[in-house]
């Protein structure tokens, strides 16, 4: 099998993500333009080492324990190429443990990061990356929007994980309001009944595709089309500021839901002067500090290039 030579150098741009817009638990995801970047380097020495600048310095692992590592074992294993020595340099600006896919990101950053270094030696093309990263993630609706970009529908099949990516409606207007708590995923979904009511299921069908339509299509729509019943009123007990500044938005007729797992929350306005609205409201009304980010959609998704080693000095 064909080494990856020493020197190849690869650079790598994943954005975040916020995962079930309100009804559509597990399904939808949509991409937003805030970015952890990540230079990979192959290098003589075995092993791995990881330089973390920005979010997570000093906090996550840099050596071979890294999630990103893992991810770009994980990737080179299924390949059949053994994993050469590495060095990486980890730009995040994604927060971590904020419902904004930061495990998702760092696993579709290592994933690409192997594909860019395996290049011309084994191929992976975009079906290959969603599959590794949903192994590794365990549900495709974080790391699809991260690898494609825009809105995406997921969903699993026999034959692995499938994505729809649709291109969302220019008036569109996300907002993302970031508390200073973070919340555990696992915690998250361990609220979650193991069944539902049959009406709140129905309930959920109908505005999950309202929400499609409202995203592509008709804006207007967004606040009736992220009502939920499946999982937000579960998991309120475990951020109850969070869900308190929801009820908050809802009441003034924006389309605020739990961003991911949360603690943060997404607001997709109608307009731009919506967003201007909701962080109003939010200062106004919060116990606590939210940063208010407001963000285009990313359109582009995950990319790869090589990156020249002399750039790195």
């Amino acid at each position: 099998m064909t080494a990856v030579p020493v020197g190849r150098s690869v650079h790598v741009k994943v954005p975040a993500t916020s995962a079930n817009l309100g009804p559509g638990f597990d399904t939808l995801g949509l991409a937003v333009a805030l970015y952890d970047e990540l230079e990979v380097t192959v290098r003589e020495q075995p092993g791995a080492t990881v330089d973390v600048r920005g979010v997570g310095e000093g906090e996550v692992p840099t050596d071979e324990s890294n999630l990103v590592v893992r991810s770009i074992g994980h990737a080179f294993a299924r390949a059949g190429v053994p994993m050469p020595g590495l060095d990486l340099v980890a730009h995040n600006s994604i927060p971590h443990g904020r419902g904004m896919g930061s495990s998702g990101a760092a696993i579709v950053a290592g994933i690409m990061a192997a594909k860019g270094l395996l290049e011309g030696i084994v191929e992976l093309d975009a079906q290959d990356v969603l599959t590794l990263a949903t192994d590794l993630e365990g549900h495709p609706d974080n790391v699809a929007p991260a690898i494609f970009g825009g809105l995406t529908i997921a969903w699993m099949t026999p034959d692995g994980p499938q994505h729809k990516k649709l291109t969302v409606h220019r008036g569109v207007s996300p907002l993302i309001l970031v508390p200073e708590a973070t919340m555990s995923t696992k915690l998250a979904r361990s609220l979650q009944p193991a069944s539902v009511p049959h009406e709140d299921a129905i309930f959920n069908v109908s505005r999950s595709a309202l929400l499609i339509a409202a995203l592509i299509q008709s804006p207007e729509l967004l606040h009736a089309a992220t009502e939920d019943k499946l999982h937000q009123s579960y998991r309120a007990s475990a951020m109850p500021e969070t869900d308190r500044l929801i009820t908050v938005l809802r009441a003034n007729g924006l389309a605020a839901v739990v961003s991911g797992a949360g603690p943060s929350i997404l607001v997709l306005g109608s307009s731009p002067a919506e967003r201007q609205v909701a962080a109003a409201l939010v200062d106004a009304n919060a116990d606590t500090a939210w940063q208010a980010l407001m963000l285009a959609v990313d359109f582009k998704g995950a990319t790869v290039v090589p990156h020249s080693v002399d750039a790195l000095v």
